[in-house]
């Protein structure tokens, strides 16, 4: 079998923790120059905006050179640029690091911070605040939480090693421990193992229940209740479907508290609008370490604030971004 070719490094540094675009010119095409193939495949950006990059001096070569406006088109030829960025409303919680070696980083993320970026969510994520913060470039993320999720991810530092951390959750070979607050059901009887088969579509704001073979499986225990009829409940996936454990609970009648999406989907807020958050937390992470044969064993310590105080998490004012 013919190894392919490694990827050559990117000639542009990040900005703001974001990695430069890059994209490799197909071996197909009738296009004259790079210019004409860039302003089709960034249609949305407008032709004088790729015109403008490439006056600038924006769009570089594999040497790290600019790529001249008439340079002829390539086939396999990669070049690199940089987006912009449009400005984000910054999340004004920290993402705590709970764990750093050599090999990988454990953070702490809060509510409302994504994980990776993706759509509106770009320098306003986990991975490039802690690529700044702790002047790690190459950290990538082994999996992800929601961004309305709070709690424990786990980031690696060397891309080479990613792939063994990542087969992890593909195999399933991490214990993950998950802790929510949601009403209290005295006729629910619990533990018990929620199996279904849930069906995410794109575009979809939520996902849903459907029959067939199933791809979700969810422990479910209830930790303690108490009298204004909530609960905190122990949740341990054994499967990870998006929205799983939203799913669940809200099938099993007890939706978690702040969820936008279940039982209904609820009208969008304001980009700045932080208030009750999800009553969603990773609580643990729990693995064996595939470079170095550690046992780790991760806790959050971060608390969700309707079982501290309903009324207070249920009365917050709006909380303007500021924090970096």
């Amino acid at each position: 079998m013919r190894r392919r070719n490694p990827l050559p490094p990117s000639p542009l540094p990040q900005r703001d923790g974001i990695d430069a675009v890059r994209v490799r010119l197909p071996f197909d095409g009738a296009w004259a120059t790079v210019r004409e193939h860039l302003t089709d495949r960034l249609a949305g950006a407008g032709p004088e905006v790729v015109a403008g990059m490439f006056e600038a001096g924006q769009v570089v070569g594999a040497d790290g050179k600019p790529v001249a406006p008439d340079a002829a088109y390539e086939p396999g030829m990669f070049v690199w640029f940089h987006r912009e960025l449009r400005a984000e409303v910054p999340v004004p919680f920290t993402v705590d690091v709970v764990y750093r070696d050599e090999h990988i980083v454990v953070a702490d993320k809060p509510h409302f911070l994504a994980t990776t970026p993706r759509g509106g969510h770009v320098t306003q994520t986990a991975l490039a605040r802690l690529r700044r913060e702790l002047d790690i470039p190459a950290l990538g993320a082994a999996h992800r939480l929601d961004r309305l999720t709070a709690g424990l991810v786990l980031f690696t530092v060397r891309p080479e090693e990613r792939g063994a951390y990542q087969t992890l959750f593909r195999d399933k070979l991490v214990r993950k421990e998950y802790e929510a607050v949601a009403p209290y059901d005295p006729a629910l009887a619990l533990p018990r193992t929620v199996r279904s088969r849930i069906l995410k579509e794109r575009g979809v704001l939520a996902a849903q229940e459907v029959e067939g073979e199933p791809n979700a499986v969810t422990r479910v225990e209830a930790v303690e209740h108490r009298a204004d009829g909530l609960a905190r409940y122990r949740l341990a996936p054994a499967t990870g479907q998006t929205h799983q454990l939203r799913v669940h609970m809200n099938a099993l009648g007890v939706p978690i508290l702040g969820d936008p999406l279940y039982p209904e989907v609820a009208a969008p807020v304001p980009a700045d609008d932080f208030r009750r958050p999800l009553q969603l937390l990773a609580r643990a992470l729990e693995f064996t370490d595939p470079v170095t044969g550690t046992e780790h064993r991760f806790r959050s310590t971060r608390t969700l604030e309707a079982w501290g105080s309903y009324s207070g998490w249920a009365a917050q004012e709006p909380r303007t971004g500021s924090a970096q």
